[in-house]
This record gives structure tokens, sequence and C-alpha cells, in this order.
């Protein structure tokens, strides 16, 4: 437990408010997911919570996500989804995601009154397909936990006097804490609120800063043959991201969208982190149509199909249709001018053809940016922050968690996860329970 919990300085700052501004024992800013999580659960445990947010709503992130559907958590296991932070993030997240597994995330709804379910990709939906509904059930739950909600208060900058936080507040107002609790929101999605006035804070304090970037952002392409296919959608394949030694750094199993930009899906929104880590490299990506197929498997049917009666259509007869825009691509990729007839495909070409439907390669010029990213990647160095209470290692009465962490996972679920899970740590390490 925290040697500062109980104080007379927070006995003193107990549930008051000054002409001002606020007094409270904890100061939570921003009512987003992570907020309005940490600060229920911190009001549940006794404690006398405020709850800044400089939008006038809660949960505008959301409300907006998963298409207005919020898709809320995963159906993985703590372990794996954990994995898909990758190393460092994996590290991290491990005390959290055990002390809150994606199926208590689940059950913790349930009790709120809004029941879920499995929809594919392992993603895990309210049924009633509303995020209303989600951002509705926490607000309920941190105002029924005796949170003081106040909107339109937009935070300006903080900092520490002696045993208490002073943080300002547009209008000329100042709230005073003993604890207080950073979950602004990144940098991604503007419009709702999250301009990146988190990362200020942190630097006014001295924390050390990995770049923020956009992630779960659209990919861009100059390749006019790309822009050729916009609105053609391909389900089940793979895409490895390939960096300019010509190595594979990374593959998601997810569907891919073609655009009049380039790529987006969740497959290419997956592997954008990387691109927006190094925008100036040359980066491509290689699309697998077939990844369940062998190449041999390929090769003979094409084989197969060379000797089949008639003038049969080639993109008919693969494992999968392939539209004929998209067909006409990845032939042109295997050298051919149009697409030919299964019997006009020699062995040197049926090789080509077979390397481009098992990797479709496209040149990667960089992303959307911020406007059209989910996630915001880079931030506060997770070396700074204890994994099992969000305190900030050095600077007392300080946690940090949701996206003003270096910390983000792919499209499915994760990063709520990952946003409420850390949130429960936080506020459950300032609970008198």
């Amino acid at each position: 437990g925290d040697p500062c919990l109980g104080t007379g300085v927070e006995r003193r700052l107990m549930d008051t408010t000054n002409q001002s501004g606020w007094n409270a024992e904890v100061l939570v800013v921003g009512a987003g997911a992570a907020g309005l999580w940490a600060a229920a659960r911190a009001a549940r445990g006794g404690r006398d919570v405020l709850l800044l947010e400089k939008t006038p709503r809660t949960g505008t992130k959301v409300l907006a996500s998963g298409g207005t559907r919020c898709n809320l958590t995963t159906t993985l296991s703590a372990a794996e989804a954990a994995k898909l932070f990758r190393s460092k993030g994996e590290r991290f997240l491990r005390p959290a995601f055990q002390n809150l597994p994606p199926q208590a995330v689940r059950e913790r709804f349930e009790e709120w009154g809004v029941p879920t379910e499995v929809a594919p990709l392992e993603k895990i939906f309210p049924t009633s397909g509303r995020a209303k509904d989600v951002r509705d059930a926490m607000e309920r739950e941190a105002r029924s936990a005796g949170v003081r909600i106040e909107l339109d208060a937009a935070v300006t900058g903080l900092r520490r006097d002696g045993d208490v936080w002073s943080v300002q507040v547009e209008g000329d107002r100042v709230a005073h804490a003993p604890h207080v609790l950073l979950c602004p929101g990144g940098q991604s999605v503007p419009k709702s609120g999250t301009t990146g006035d988190g990362y200020g804070w942190l630097q006014s304090l001295d924390l050390p800063l990995i770049p923020p970037v956009p992630a779960l952002v659209p990919l861009t392409t100059e390749a006019s043959w790309v822009h050729a296919l916009t609105g053609i959608a391909w389900a089940d394949g793979e895409l490895r991201l390939i960096d300019p030694r010509g190595k594979a750094i990374t593959r998601r199993r997810r569907p891919v969208l073609f655009t009049h930009t380039g790529l987006s899906g969740p497959a290419a929104m997956d592997l954008s982190v990387h691109v927006a880590q190094a925008p100036d490299a040359a980066w491509f990506v290689r699309l697998d149509l077939f990844p369940d197929e062998e190449r041999d498997t390929l090769r003979d049917l094409l084989i197969e199909l060379g000797n089949l009666p008639g003038k049969p259509y080639l993109g008919r007869l693969l494992p999968a249709a392939i539209p004929k825009r998209l067909l006409a691509a990845i032939c042109a990729q295997a050298g051919f001018d149009e697409v030919p007839r299964p019997s006009e495909i020699g062995r040197a070409a049926r090789h080509e053809l077979v390397e481009a439907l098992k990797g479709l390669e496209v040149p990667i010029h960089g992303t959307r940016g911020w406007d059209l990213a989910e996630v915001t990647a880079g931030g506060l160095d997770l070396r700074r922050v204890d994994p099992r209470t969000m305190r900030v290692n050095g600077i007392e009465g300080l946690q940090v968690f949701g996206e003003l962490l270096d910390l983000d996972g792919p499209i499915g679920g994760l990063n709520f996860q990952a946003a409420f899970a850390c949130a429960e740590l936080a506020g459950g390490f300032l609970a008198n329970d």
C-alpha cells in the first residue's frame, strides 16, 4: 500500500470545493475508457474522486469505436492477448491482464447491464451493437460509486506543491489532490478531444517520452494500380510488412481493403505502427491471398487447370474467387499483359504467377496520419512506470496509463482491454479495500 494514503492532507482536502476550483483525494484527468474505469474503481474503494474531462461529454472515443459498436475486448486469453503488444508491451501488461483478463471485462459489463457477444476475429461486442451502452454503463458506474465528473474542464498544466498536486484548468480554476491519475488519451482521433495535451505535461515533469506516432491507421501508396482496385476487399489473406533490407518484420492474417489512397482494413492498419515510426524508409507489403495453400499445391492446381477442356476463366478456378480487377493486377505483377487462360501458362510463368498469388507486392509510402489513426503509439517510457500499480517511479502521487503510455496493440478490442486492465490496477491501488 501507499504510505501516504489516509494522511491528514487527504482528510483536509476530501470532498470540498472552493470557488476557483476543486479539492479531492484522487484526481483523474480524462473521462475516456481508462479514466471512467479507474475513477469508479477508486471510488468503490472509498476514495473521494474527481474526474475532469475537457469535452462536453464522457467517452467520446468509446462512442465512435468499432463503427459505433465498440469492440470492447477479445476472446483471447490474457497471455494470448498480451503477446500481441510486442515484447516490451507483453512484459508490461502481464500483471494487468492476469488481474483483469478479457473474460473478467465481459463479466464486469454483464454486471453493469451490458450483455456481450462473440464476433468473428476474436472480437467481443455489446449484444445491442451500441457503443453508447458501453459508455453509459461506465459513466453510470462511476457516478453511482460517487465520482464527481466535471465536463468542459480542460487541464492546461500541473505541478506538485509539497504533498499535493495542483492541476490548472481553463477558466483560471485549479484542482488540488494528493493523487493524480493521468489518462487523457493520446493524439489519435483529435476531433474527439485527444489532441496530445498530456505529452506536454509529462515533459514538464522531465519524464522520458517515446515520440508519439499514429497507429492502427490506413497505409498509403503512390502506386496507381493499387488505387485502381479501390473498393476490393480480401477477407482471408496474410499481409507481411517488408523492411528496406527485404526482411519480413511482422505479419497479420486479417481482412485487407484496397482504397483510393492505399491499403486499409485490419491487416494493413495492424502493421502501420512500424511504418509510422520510420516514415522515410522504403517499406512494402506482400499480400498472400492463399495463406493456407503451399506453393506446390497452387502450381499443381494451375497444371490441372491447364488440362481442362474449353476456355475456363482462371479467376473462378483458384481456391477462392478473385475479383477481375485484382486478378488482373496479380497477373500484371507476374508478367502477363492480360489474364491468361490456364492452358496458356508455361512453366516459368506459372512460377511467377504462384509468387504473385502468395506475395502481391505493394510499395508503401506512409500512413493516413492522426486524423484516421485509431490509437497512438509511443508515449511515456514503460520503464518509468510500475506495471502493478501504474505509479510513475520517482514522482509521488502520480499514476499514468491509457494511451499516454508507450503501449499499443492491434485491432480487435486489445487496446480497450489494456485500458481497462491498467485502469483496474491504478484505481485498485488507491482503494481502501
